[in-house]
This record gives structure tokens, sequence and C-alpha cells, in this order.
């Protein structure tokens, strides 16, 4: 059992854990095997994510004054935290892909960049590409726009050499 400076620096640690990270997704693991227990976690730092089983009472007091207090306050049974300071939609893609192969991993609610979400929310979110595709396509639309604009500029110095040149052979210049 652990004692109260023990239980203290636990309490510090996850109260620092929340305020440095704004996207955690709560999740149920009553009936996984350590196996599976094992695979999850290597999936979750493969994510670039953290996790860890946290005790109700704990996560309650540790996220009092914190964004994540109205989703950690009201906790019920066994529950565990994916959590990152990077992007969410990696991790709510591993997590969901987790969930799919172990039926016995379940998603109890989140909270991405502060704001509370329900396990639809994160399903959805774990629907989108990740953020580099979406910068890629983007950028791809702004390039696309760009390219246009100077092929339409140079199109119109191009169309009047053109016409100049067949002036010039066909003896239209001559007086």
């Amino acid at each position: 059992m652990k004692n109260r400076d023990e239980k203290k620096k636990d309490l510090e640690d996850l109260k620092k854990a929340l305020e440095e990270n704004k996207n955690i997704f709560v999740t149920g693991y009553e009936k996984l095997t350590v196996k599976q227990d094992n695979q999850l976690r290597r999936t979750i730092r493969e994510a670039g994510g953290k996790y860890r089983v946290v005790k109700n009472n704990l996560a309650a007091k540790a996220s009092e004054g914190t964004p994540a207090s109205d989703l950690l306050g009201q906790l019920k049974g066994m529950n565990s935290m994916a959590y990152t300071p990077g992007d969410p939609v990696a991790l709510a893609k591993a997590l969901t892909k987790y969930a799919k192969d172990n039926a016995a991993f379940t998603f109890r609610a989140g909270m991405v960049e502060g704001r509370v979400i329900d396990v639809k929310s994160i399903n959805d979110l774990a629907a989108m590409p990740p953020k580099e595709e979406i910068f890629a396509k983007l950028l791809f639309l702004i390039n696309a726009t760009a390219t246009r604009l100077v092929t339409s500029i140079n199109g119109v110095g191009r169309n009047l050499a053109v016409v100049l040149d067949q002036a010039g052979k066909e003896n239209k210049f001559k007086s």
C-alpha cells in the first residue's frame, strides 16, 4: 500500500499530465488480458501518446481547476486514460483500430483541445485524415490557384507574341 507521500506524488504527476495534455481519451479496460494490455500500451506509444490506469478519486482531485474536470470528475468503474499533447487524430485512429480488434476495450469519453466529446465524436475524429494530409491538401489548393493565375497571366503575353509573330510573317506591318 502506498504511503501519503507516494499518493501526493501520484496526484501531482497526474495533475501535471492533465495540464500539459489537452487531448485525453477515457477508456475501460476491465476484461483485457495482460498480453492485450501490453499491446494497447505499445499501440498508444506508437501513436505518440501515453497511457495510464487511474483511480477515480485521484482523477477527480487531479482534474480540479483544469479543463478535464468535466471529463474526469464523475468517473465510475475501472478507467484508464490515453493522452497526447500532439495530434489527437492519430491517437483516436490507433485506439479505434485497437477497439475493433479487441471487444473488451471500450471508450467512455474524451477531450480534444480542451473540449469534452462523446464516443460518437471519438469515432468521427478517428475517421478524419491526419493533420499532415489536411495541410498537404490545403497547400495543394493554394498552389493550384497560384499556378492557374500565373498560367493565365503568361497566356496573355504568349498569345500577344503569337499574334505579333503571325502578323510579321504575313507582312501586316509593312506600309
